[in-house]
């Protein structure tokens, strides 16, 4: 750890960035949350993994790509997919090709679901996020998010390469 006059301090923009970087980091799940959950009964979670699963090949990736996907841990996704499972929407199987790895596909039902829910979700993240910035900001946005994710995550595929069903 460095000591108190190695210290890198922010300066008064710096901090004024990161400050506002902060209130959007904690305040913007909140909202597209509470949307989730108030129109389609589902967490953010649950809809990243629904709509990654909706967009990939035959409906299904395998359970550590889906974790990859949706940002999260394998133990997180494990217990949503049990959710999902018994909400119908989602099964699991072991792979043809490796007994070892579990594969996620969606169901039709699953599939049905989702689709549902895509509208009021997109209209929150238009509302919330694309509305308010311009076209060049909306490219200066991605190409600052995928910096910092390659700092925060540097094993993980850049997410602004795939595309979801509304973020």
């Amino acid at each position: 750890m460095a000591s108190e006059s190695e210290t890198r301090w922010l300066t008064e923009d710096e901090l004024a960035t990161w400050l506002s970087l902060v209130g959007v980091i904690f305040k913007l799940p909140g909202v597209l949350d509470n949307q989730l959950q108030r129109d389609s009964g589902l967490t953010h979670f649950e809809y990243l993994v629904l709509a990654g699963l909706s967009e990939s090949p035959d409906r299904s990736l395998r359970m550590s790509d889906l974790a990859g996907f949706a940002n999260g841990s394998l133990s997180r996704l494990s217990h949503v997919v049990k959710r999902l499972e018994n909400r119908g929407f989602v099964v699991r199987r072991t792979a043809e090709d490796d007994g070892r790895i579990t594969v996620a596909t969606l169901t039709d039902s699953g599939y049905a679901f989702v689709v549902t829910a895509a509208p009021g979700h997109v209209g929150a993240v238009r509302e919330f996020v694309i509305d308010a910035l311009s076209p060049e900001q909306l490219v200066q946005l991605r190409t600052i998010a995928d910096q910092i994710m390659a700092r925060v995550d540097p094993d993980q595929d850049c997410p602004g390469g795939r595309a979801t069903m509304g973020g």
